[in-house]
Order: C-alpha cells, then structure tokens, then sequence
C-alpha cells in the first residue's frame, strides 16, 4: 500500500491537517513526510492563464487591431514566482509510492480551481483522488472530511464553473484594459 498526499491552499494548513492526522512527519522542502503520508501545499495560486503575447508574438503591442483577443484554446503557465513549491508538488503528486491524492484546498469554487491547476500542469495520472470538504480546521471537522472524502469527480462541475469564471474575468480583463486604455490613455 503506497502513500496518502494531503494537498492544502497554504502551509498553514496543510500543518493542520498534519497536525489533526497525528502524523509524525518530518519537515521537508516544501512539504510534510510521515511512513504512510505526505502533506504538502500550494501557496495560493500556483498556475495562471497565460498572457495574451504568449499566444502570439503581435499581442506584445497594444493595439486596436488586436481587438477582441479570443482564443480558441487557453494556455496556462507557472507563476513565475512560485515555481520551486510547483516543481515540489509536481514531484509528489506524481512519486509512484503514492496511491491516493485528497485534495484539501479550500472548499469553494476558488481552492477547487487552484487544485485542478496544479493537477492539469503536473499531468497527474493514476491516482485516486478524493475532495476533502470542511466548514472548518478543527481536528474533528478535519478527521472527518477526510472520512467523507468524496471522489474528486463529484466536483467536475464546481470545477468547470471555476474555470470558466476564471476565463470570464480573464477575457473580460485582458480586453476591456486594452481598449479603455488605447482609447482614452
């Protein structure tokens, strides 16, 4: 039987959940390791959409020609910034000891959107996936959201609605900015 990975939005969390596990774990670079689990975090947002001169070399300049930027398919990429804790995570969720991934991002819209993120970008294969959803970080509401766990395809949906709200606010800043800009100064 291989590793269980507890992935929380922030390390203070995620200490919570080792600490709510009783969990003897020793601190690793970016992460937790006990025998049996390991308790990592992202650090907020790991991956963002990525700008539109990605895309093409001609969105570098602003202009109105360029006007509506609409793709057909969205690219997304490592913050810059935190790209050490994704290669960190990465790492994890894709080491063959480890069985099972639960998923302890926020519960909301937003902490499902950072997790499928960083899975989407990691190119996680393989494993089990369970949803962990608490009201709270008290050790008993904890242990049993991950009693409760969930597979993490129930979420599909909720998943899908933060993608595409992510790609509303994208669409909608990337353009407006641009055209308010190069038309008013």
């Amino acid at each position: 039987m291989g590793k269980a990975v507890y992935i929380a939005e922030k390390p203070s969390v995620a200490q919570e959940f080792a600490k709510a596990l009783k969990l003897n774990t020793k601190r690793k670079d970016g992460y937790l390791e006990a025998d049996n689990a390991i308790v990592t975090w992202c650090v907020g947002h790991l991956v963002t959409m990525s700008y539109p001169e990605v895309y093409d070399e001609k969105y570098k300049r602003w202009a109105l020609e360029t006007l509506p930027f609409l793709p057909k398919e969205f690219k997304y990429e490592v913050i810059a910034n935190v790209e050490k804790q994704f290669r960190i995570v990465s790492g994890i969720l894709n080491r063959s000891d480890v069985d099972v991934i639960y998923v302890c991002t926020d519960s909301g819209r937003e902490g499902e959107y950072i997790y499928r993120l960083v899975e989407q970008e990691a190119h996680v294969k393989g494993k089990v996936r369970r949803r962990v959803w608490i009201d709270s970080q008290t050790e008993e509401e904890i242990q049993r959201g991950i009693r409760e766990a969930k597979d993490l395809s129930e979420y599909d949906n909720l998943s899908e609605s933060a993608y595409l709200r992510a790609k509303e606010d994208y669409l909608i800043g990337i353009n407006f900015s641009r055209l308010l800009t190069l038309s008013y100064g």
